[in-house]
């Protein structure tokens, strides 16, 4: 488990962005002026709500924010919707048939002094966007993050927040940064910042709750190491132009510290899980690279940090120095390894749990009913229809390039290439599926592991015979007792013989020893089926199990010695053709750049003659891609003609279908051995549990037994002391009825303290005293229990009706109460599970149920009436198969 986080002291130390500042705008005069210019005064007119409510989100904006954040996020959300809305109808720019008297001011939230002054509606989509980001992260970090709730919210508030700053950066960002009046909290690169600081922010909350969890210490030191990188990516972007320089130096320092400390962090959780496979060497590096970390951030950022960061990372710092102060320890005096050089190890594994919201259905325009009757202008229906004529030639291209690469790739599946240039390397792979059995398979132990299995299972076995032969020696011992005193009394001992009253134990007793017989064979036949499949699944012990399969020989003799020759050509076509499918995939990105930034609406709002002319020089940008996916799809087609010649050549000299027959012949050895391995192992795990659920059956049957004798042993003493009275002439004159003494029920009988019974007084000390009769132990009726042959046995040859060897059916309660007396429902004690989490088929069995008994009065339950503890399924099928 891990122990608790060394950044608890961080919890408030985060990072909130403020909402951008504006100045009073009058967007209601223009937009209505151009819709009675350009269309009517009437249709003005219907169009005043949408107006007015126009007016009121940007008047809503303006003001200081003094509502609630989620209030002043659903307004900053329907306010973008409301501009995709204007954008489409109102073209706004100096343009004297446009929207011409419109100009949008912001200030930079860093650089308060600093504004952007545009004619251009993407410079106000761009702020909103950032405000609707800000607003997010002042969410996150209002909430309590001291609490596991608070802080799963909080991570969503931050993930939104990314995800607003992506879609700014992908969809608004450019357009807002055309023109010289410009800032740079609003640049493409700032909202990636942000975007990765927020998602640093979110993933450390996440983190926080791993470590509340208790997870262990390899999840939260993959989960911490994401942290950092996040952290290190916003720094990346701190640190160049255009963001160097325009950010506090408190950002700088907070954001280069977080960095520092959760990849110190993710050394010290790492370490730990190291320490635990005693892989002390890597730990000592691990730790102090971590140290080294720490203490280059210390150095270059302290200024400027929050204090409560510094703690944090001093505390860290400690733990790391005592981590590493034990592993030299250890490592000096008991392992002596050598430690490697920090720049040799490989990188930390991370793991991201959390990603951008997509943000495309929040901020989706498509379905706003405002200005829904205003009819786009012929600018808006022309870039339509050019947005068209560039999809249709992204679309046609990109089937193009994918036809290309599904033709080679079935080429080369064909000459099974390039996996014969492997194994002539011997760089043989296996299937993945196959590889992926064979890994779990080694990670249980192999075949090499079964032995100590079945030793466990035959350990099993033998605590389980112990408990049995105590349980039958403890009720011997007490019935040898019983016998002697009835021989030496005579018919004065009027107690019942011990014989009757346990022969339902006994009998359990019996079925459990012919159940641990028939466990014994299995076993038995299990050990067999280890040994003589020894040879079969050796394969599976082969580490890596590459090194198994056969690899691909050059020939023995050779007429011209050209074989390497033909083998370097064909590596060279490879090559050439791998480099052809990266060339594809970086012309597919292509297209979808330069469709990303084809916005020719300004050229439509200005054009004067024919839009064909226009799409026709337009659309002309996208030829030269179109040429290079032509020349690179030719050069593949010829490429692959001569990598088959090639191949053929390959082939004839190197044997390859030889090869290839006895790859398949491994690969189905390796499948049989795997096969019969899990057969094994699902058998031995079947036995285990069998074992265990048969420990608490006969541990349960032990201790009905010690209470038996108990109790027996106390009616013992009183029945001596009433006999000696009775022949030494001191017997009371009582009415004892005609059965002399009455043994208690097994109802009564369980009301004799267990724990520290009194012994009874010497009656030579108390002479002439009145002494109550004691009950005797009287059987009471048994009820019929349920057979133990229900199922047939899953191997060996057919009997009649033969036990299962793992099946057991339990006998019922040996002494259940009288008929009088309403029995307490049964309480499956030996049904629950032996190992936390485990359901196997022995302990979900369903419980049966019991006959209906009289209504009496409650009364309290007998020591020996304990419920069956076993209750098979109906088609409980034995654990060992041949």
């Amino acid at each position: 488990m891990a122990s608790p986080s060394s950044t608890a002291a961080t919890t408030n130390v985060m990072l909130a962005i403020f909402e951008k500042k504006t100045v009073s705008l009058d967007l209601y005069r223009p937009l209505r002026n151009y819709i009675s210019f350009n269309y009517s005064e009437r249709e003005a007119q219907n169009l005043e709500d949408d107006l007015q409510t126009i007016k009121q989100y940007r008047s809503e904006i303006e003001r200081v924010p003094a509502d609630s954040l989620p209030a002043r996020r659903d307004l900053l959300q329907n306010y973008y919707k409301a501009l995709c809305a204007i954008e489409s109808r109102f073209p706004i720019s100096p343009d004297k048939d446009h929207v011409n008297s419109v100009y949008f001011t912001w200030y930079d939230t860093f650089k308060v002094k600093q504004k952007a002054v545009q004619q251009n509606i993407h410079l106000e989509k761009a702020a909103v966007l950032f405000n609707l980001g800000a607003v997010h992260s002042q969410m996150g970090l209002s909430l309590d993050r001291s609490a596991v709730e608070g802080r799963r919210q909080a991570s969503h508030s931050f993930i939104a927040a990314a995800g607003v700053f992506a879609y700014l950066r992908d969809n608004v960002a450019m357009k807002a940064s055309m023109g010289t009046s410009t800032t740079v909290d609003m640049s493409v690169e700032c909202a990636g910042m942000l975007e990765r600081l927020m998602l640093a922010q979110a993933q450390e909350c996440v983190f926080e709750n791993t470590i509340a969890k208790g997870s262990t210490p390899g999840v939260c030191a993959k989960i911490s190491r994401q942290v950092g990188i996040y952290y290190e990516e916003a720094l990346a972007a701190l640190n160049v132009a255009p963001l160097l320089y325009h950010f506090d130096k408190g950002w700088l320092a907070h954001v280069q510290l977080k960095a520092a400390l959760f990849y110190a962090e993710a050394c010290y959780r790492y370490g730990m899980e190291l320490h635990e496979k005693e892989e002390i060497a890597e730990e000592i590096a691990r730790l102090k690279s971590g140290i080294s970390a720490l203490a280059e951030a210390k150095k270059s950022s302290s200024k400027g940090a929050a204090q409560q960061l510094l703690d944090a990372i001093n505390k860290l710092e400690a733990n790391l120095n005592q981590n590493l102060a034990r592993a030299v320890k250890e490592n000096d005096r008991v392992y002596l390894m050598r430690v490697p050089q920090a720049s040799s190890l490989p990188p930390l594994p991370a793991f991201a749990m959390v990603k951008p919201m997509p943000m495309n259905d929040v901020l989706d325009a498509s379905k706003e009913k405002m200005f829904a009757s205003l009819v786009p202008d012929n600018s808006a229906k022309a870039l339509s229809r050019y947005t068209e004529m560039v999809d249709d030639v992204i679309r046609t291209q990109a089937e193009r390039l994918q036809q290309g690469s599904e033709l080679a790739r079935v080429k080369l599946r064909e000459m099974d290439l390039p996996d014969s240039i492997l194994a002539l390397e011997g760089n043989v792979t296996l299937p993945m599926a196959l590889k992926e059995d064979v890994e779990a398979v080694q990670i249980c132990g192999g075949p090499a592991g079964l032995e100590a299995e079945l030793q466990q299972l035959n350990d099993l076995k033998r605590v389980n015979q112990e408990l049995l032969v105590q349980t039958e020696e403890l009720l011997q011992k007490e019935a040898t007792e019983d016998a002697q005193f009835r021989s030496q009394f005579g018919t004065r001992w009027t107690r019942p013989q011990s014989s009757t009253l346990t022969k339902n134990l006994q009998d359990r007793l019996n079925r459990f020893a012919g159940n641990l017989k028939q466990a014994a064979e299995s076993d038995a036949r299990i050990e067999r089926s280890v040994r003589d499949h020894a040879a079969l699944m050796s394969i599976l012990d082969h580490r890596p199990i590459e090194s198994a399969l056969p690899t691909l020989a050059r020939p023995i003799m050779s007429l011209d010695a050209n074989e390497d020759a033909i083998a370097g050509a064909l590596k060279q076509s490879l090559r050439q053709l791998e480099g052809l499918g990266a060339q594809r995939a970086g012309l597919e990105d292509m297209l979808k750049e330069m469709k990303r930034k084809d916005d020719i609406l300004p050229k439509l709002m200005t054009s004067t003659g024919s839009h064909e002319d226009l799409f026709r020089k337009e659309i002309a940008k996208y030829d030269h891609i179109c040429e290079e996916i032509s020349k690179n799809l030719e050069a593949q087609e010829q490429l692959l003609l001569q990598i088959q010649a090639q191949n053929q050549d390959f082939a004839s000299i190197f044997n390859l279908e030889d090869y290839k027959a006895s790859r398949e012949r491994t690969y189905k050895q390796i499948e049989v051995a795997i096969s019969k391995y899990q057969e094994i192992k699902e058998n031995i795990n079947e036995g285990l549990k069998f074992y265990v659920t048969l420990q608490d059956a006969i541990t349960n049957v032990k201790q009905q037994g010690s209470d038996f004798v108990m109790t027996r042993n106390m009616q013992c003493r009183e029945m001596m002391d009433d006999v000696q009275r009775q022949i030494s002439g001191l017997s009371f004159q009582e009415n004892k009825g005609s059965n002399g003494y009455n043994y208690p029920s097994a109802a009564q009988s369980h009301q004799v303290p267990r724990s520290n019974p009194q012994p009874p007084a010497d009656p030579t000390n108390i002479p002439n005293a009145v002494r109550p009769p004691t009950p005797t132990y009287q059987p009471p009726h048994q009820p019929a229990m349920p057979s133990y042959n229900q199922n047939p046995p899953p191997y060996g040859p057919p009997r009649q009706q033969p036990t299962p060897p793992y099946n057991l059916q339990a006998s019922g309660p040996p002494y259940p109460p009288p008929q009088h007396q309403q029995q307490p429902p049964l309480n499956h004690e030996y049904g629950q599970p032996a190992y936390p989490g485990w359901r196997g088929p022995y302990y979900n069995a369903p419980p049966q149920q019991p006959a209906p008994l009289q209504q009496q009065g409650s009364m309290p339950r007998s020591p020996y009436t304990v419920p069956s503890p076993y209750h098979p399924p109906p088609h409980q099928s034995g654990y060992y198969r041949q």
